[in-house]
């Protein structure tokens, strides 16, 4: 791809190239499930998701630095402020989400979190001329988010905690901040604004603020390191927040934004079987029945609509 974000194609169809990234990402998100679990032994999570930010955006520079590529006139096309706004969004998303996890059950919190593409379609048909909610898209996302539930039924059976209802409350949050966020790249000068440049503005000020967060939400940076969490934690901080968000980024300033977040219900699906494999994690009954009906949803979603 280009390094020049472009609109092409932006409210169509995905092109199999954009399809087969985006499974490629959600596969690499999916696998973030197991290492956030893994990490977390051993590093609070506010403090995790901060350090994961600043760790993030020095893989970021250096790698700029190494390709040699600039971040665009920032200090003067008026992208500043959107910037600063969309990492303060990012990190309070990820306080709710993490905040959230802690108070509910790990099922409900991936139910509530992965409302977003919703969001995205809501955004994106109000504020994205091009990217309007068909009925084929609204039924696609239905029959996905169906999967989903499918997917995470035993753990949705749980009984939860007194405090569940908030923390259900707090991830469904974190996922209209998610939803606004890539609604207001796309919708807004952003959109211009190179890729690495969206990314830098995400990581550089979400890091600070969620360090900043952890101790005032009563973490103590007490961290228990060991080989596993540490591999763990560098896989979140180079390969998700470092690498993977940047591939996303440049998706986003190209193409659909309902139907590119349409494939994120994959990135639980994923973590699933990446539990089944690396942790033992038992799959339900009904769970080939779920990826059948995601497939479904997602096929749905990105058909090309109709000529008039």
């Amino acid at each position: 791809m280009p390094d020049s974000p472009r609109d092409s194609a932006a409210g169509g169809a995905l092109p199999p190239a954009a399809v087969a990234l985006m499974l490629l990402l959600c596969l690499v998100w999916g696998l973030n499930t197991v290492a956030m679990k893994v990490a977390g032994q051993g590093i609070p999570p506010v403090l995790l998701a901060g350090l994961r930010s600043l760790v993030g955006t020095a893989t970021l520079l250096a790698w700029c630095r190494w390709r040699r590529l600039g971040f665009g006139a920032w200090r003067r096309d008026g992208t500043l402020p959107l910037g600063l706004l969309t990492g303060s969004i990012f990190a309070v998303e990820f306080i709710a989400f993490y905040v959230g996890v802690g108070l509910t059950t790990a099922s409900r919190a991936i139910i509530f979190i992965y409302g977003a593409p919703f969001f995205v379609a809501i955004g994106a048909h109000l504020l994205i001329p091009e990217d309007r909610l068909t009925h084929a898209k609204a039924f696609g996302l239905l029959v996905a988010f169906a999967g989903l539930l499918l997917a995470f039924a035993d753990g949705l059976l749980v009984p939860a905690g007194p405090e569940a209802l908030l923390g259900d409350a707090l991830c469904l949050f974190g996922g209209v901040l998610w939803g606004m966020t890539t609604v207001l790249v796309k919708a807004s000068r952003l959109r211009r604004a190179l890729p690495q440049t969206m990314l830098l503005y995400q990581l550089g000020v979400s890091a600070p603020l969620l360090l900043l967060a952890s101790p005032l939400l009563g973490e103590r940076w007490t961290l228990h390191l060991t080989p596993l969490v540490t591999a763990a934690f560098l896989y979140q901080a180079v390969a998700i927040a470092g690498i993977s968000y940047l591939a996303w980024f440049r998706l986003v300033s190209r193409y659909s934004a309902s139907r590119l977040a349409a494939f994120s219900v994959l990135s639980p699906v994923f973590g699933v079987l990446a539990g089944a494999v690396l942790l033992g994690d038992r799959l339900g009954p009904l769970f080939g029945l779920a990826v059948l009906l995601v497939v479904a949803g997602l096929w749905l979603v990105n058909r090309p609509a109709k000529a008039a």
